[in-house]
Formats: structure tokens, C-alpha cells, sequence
């Protein structure tokens, strides 16, 4: 992601609709675990970091922008700049590693799951979220650099693939694909935007329903996994 999208991503994550549900979705995954040591790989200003900290984890941004290491930076949170298949870490050395739609921006992402492989200890949990459904491709994923958009299939194969035994998998933004879908057949660029507090609201509440009803099994614009390495 560009420096100026990842300056425009912190500036509106605090209240946009989307990031809120994210970072509700990444504090109820974690909410059984013990803390320990984390890693938030991609993790652009480290809105997700924060989460973490504030869940009681050990945790650092690893981010490959320098403008998204420094936003992080001003946030006061501890920072590793490095590209995601080679990390700076030590074999076994994390209880959590966050991938949150990272692994689209990567041509080797069997070279970065495999790199979380060797860095988690056994037992340890592996976060992934990913833009799915290649149908959905347009203008938005040029603009903020995805390389692809993935199946359910694609990414757990991915996963087993690297290592990993899948706990769960599960769609997300369903609620809001049929209209996801409709803007980007004309979308020009990223959807990245400050919306009209009505619109966020509104936005936010279907997203939020999400939440109460059975829909997870059904087509999204994301997908959410948590995987274990295999003993």
C-alpha cells in the first residue's frame, strides 16, 4: 500500500465503519487466548497492534512501508520494518501472528505463511483475513496493490500447504456484498473515503448484524481463518 494510503487508512480508521467491525472481529478472536508474545504483520499505522497491546499482548507492528512504520511509530508502538517472507524473528519465538489482508499484496505468499510457520511456537494461533471472491476484482484492488482476491478453497490450501491445521473459516461483509459488488463494476480507485457520519452509521449497523445472524457460511467480500501449525 502507498504512503499516501496508508496516511489516509489511520486517519480514518478510528471511526470508519469497516475498521471498527475489523478490530471488534480481531479482539473477539483473541478473547480465549492467554497473551503472550504477538506479531501484526502488514500492519500499516498498527490499528490492529493497538487492539493487541490493549488486550494485554506483547505486541509489535511489522510493516515493510516506512510511511506506515512511522505513522505506527507515532502511535508509540514498537515497530520492525521488514518484508513479510522474511521476518526478523526467531524460529518459535510468537504465540500470535496477525495477517490481516497482507497475504493478497504478496506474488510469494506461500513463502510468508511458511515464514509465520517457523516463527509461531507449537500451538500457537495464526489470524488471517483476505479479500475474497476473484468476481469481485475492480479498480479498488489495482489501486490499493493487490496481486489477488481468494477463494475459500485457494486459501485453505494455502494454509495447509504452509503447515497450518485449519480451526476456522469464515466469511465476512456479507450483508454488504450485493452493494460492494454494484460500486465496484464503476469504482475508479480505492474505496478507501471519509464517509457522511449517516452513511458510516448506517454502514456500521449492518456490519454489526453480522455478528447475531447465521450468514458466515455464505459468499463475502472477506474471509477470516484462524489455523494452528500442525504438530
Amino acid at each position: 500500500m502507498e504512503g499516501t494510503e496508508v496516511r489516509k487508512l489511520a486517519q480514518l480508521e478510528g471511526q470508519h465503519w469497516w475498521y471498527r467491525e475489523r478490530r471488534h472481529l480481531l479482539a473477539a478472536a483473541i478473547r480465549e487466548l492467554t497473551p503472550g508474545r504477538a506479531i501484526d504483520i502488514g500492519a500499516a499505522g498498527g490499528g490492529n497492534t493497538m487492539v493487541l497491546r490493549e488486550a494485554g499482548w506483547h505486541a509489535t507492528a511489522l510493516e515493510y512501508s516506512a510511511e506506515g512504520a512511522s505513522v505506527a511509530h507515532e502511535r508509540g508502538l514498537p515497530v520492525l520494518r521488514s518484508d513479510a517472507t522474511s521476518l526478523p524473528l526467531a524460529d518459535n519465538s510468537q504465540d500470535l501472528v496477525v495477517a490481516f489482508d497482507i497475504l493478497e499484496h504478496l506474488v510469494d505468499d506461500d513463502a510468508a505463511v511458511r515464514e509465520v510457520h517457523r516463527v509461531l511456537r507449537p500451538g500457537g494461533t495464526y489470524l488471517v483475513a483476505v479479500p475474497a471472491d476473484p468476481r469481485l476484482w475492480s479498480a479498488h484492488d489495482e489501486a490499493v496493490q493487490h496481486v489477488r482476491r481468494y477463494t475459500r478453497p485457494e486459501l485453505v490450501g494455502l494454509l495447509e500447504r504452509g503447515g497450518f491445521v485449519i480451526d476456522s473459516v469464515r466469511s465476512w461483509n456479507v450483508l454488504l456484498r450485493p452493494v460492494v459488488a454494484l460500486r465496484r463494476r464503476s469504482s475508479t480507485g480505492s474505496d478507501l473515503e471519509d464517509l457522511h457520519p449517516v452513511v458510516n452509521a448506517g454502514l456500521r449497523a449492518i456490519i454489526t448484524a453480522e455478528r447475531y445472524l447465521p450468514v458466515a457460511g455464505l459468499p463475502g467480500v472477506s474471509l477470516l481463518v484462524t489455523a494452528r501449525p500442525r504438530p
